[in-house]
């Protein structure tokens, strides 16, 4: 984590432990199975996902600052869905907001210390193939980290930690791919480039991501999925097409037409990722 002036760097893995003890007792949960982290306009996924046991801010919990970005939540919810007892994280900070990538994944590092065994990373993201539609789901069955950033920078993760390079040639688990299929099989999968942000990307990038494989862009998702292998969490994303990216459409965007979109898409949303987290 970054330090405020006069304090010492936190490390970062310390600090997840810190951020679970402190969830463990705001909640009296002991352990999680599975976290959903919430992208832009996925907020309404935080309901109907099961039973809701427990509710607080995200920001009361060490490390973590108060998502600024609209479409995202401050909540921490612990809910039971079936068997599976599962951290929904409503809203992530962004490398673009000037977070570090530390703080960008302290979410994820924070529900592998509560016991979590898998993460569901979700995100609004603009579609670059044009055989995809605005409103549909994408299963991200691959990633391309353009941010220039990666969460295995710095200092050699402390002892007890798995070395810095991970394996990524499974980035989203074979597993759960299968098991959305199973639940949807209409379900496109695609490859997720995932960009620093802050600016929608203009069109001669659109076609260079285009040329690279990618079939939809945006602006987080990657480092934590970096951060969710490194540590052995089974990782499913999933991109909600909120928009065709510059280039591939000549309509003008918009945070406000992602936001609309998620929100039009959000009761399937929530019964894919609650079939998911009742199955896993």
């Amino acid at each position: 984590m970054v330090a405020h002036p006069g304090q010492d760097p936190v490390e970062p893995f310390a600090h997840a432990v810190e951020a679970a003890a402190a969830l463990r007792t705001a909640t009296g949960i002991d352990q999680y199975d599975v976290a959903v982290v919430l992208g832009s306009g996925w907020a309404a996924a935080a309901e109907g996902l099961g039973s809701v046991v427990a509710d607080l801010d995200l920001s009361e919990l060490p490390g973590f600052p108060t998502p600024r970005v609209a479409g995202h939540r401050n909540l921490a919810r612990s809910v039971q869905a079936g068997e599976t007892m599962v951290l929904v994280l409503g809203g992530r900070v962004h490398l673009y907001e000037e977070y570090t990538p530390a703080e960008v994944v302290h979410g994820v590092r924070t529900a592998a210390a509560a016991g979590c065994r898998g993460v569901i990373l979700t995100n609004a993201a603009g579609g670059i193939n044009p055989a995809l539609s605005v409103g549909a789901p994408v299963l991200i069955a691959d990633q391309l980290n353009l941010t220039g950033r990666s969460p295995m920078s710095g200092p050699e993760p402390p002892a007890g930690r798995p070395g810095r390079f991970c394996d990524m040639t499974d980035a989203y688990g074979p597993r759960l791919r299968a098991l959305a299929r199973e639940l949807d099989p209409g379900l496109t999968e695609g490859v997720y480039a995932g960009m620093f942000g802050g600016a929608y990307e203009t069109p001669a990038e659109v076609r260079m991501l285009a040329g690279l494989g990618a079939d939809v862009v945006g602006m987080s998702t990657v480092l934590e999925a970096i951060a969710a292998r490194h540590l052995g969490l089974e990782v499913l994303g999933l991109s909600l097409v909120t928009n065709m990216a510059a280039g591939v459409t000549d309509a003008p965007l918009a945070h406000e037409e992602v936001l609309a979109v998620a929100a039009g898409a959000g009761p399937a949303l929530v019964e894919l990722i609650g079939g998911v987290l009742r199955r896993w």
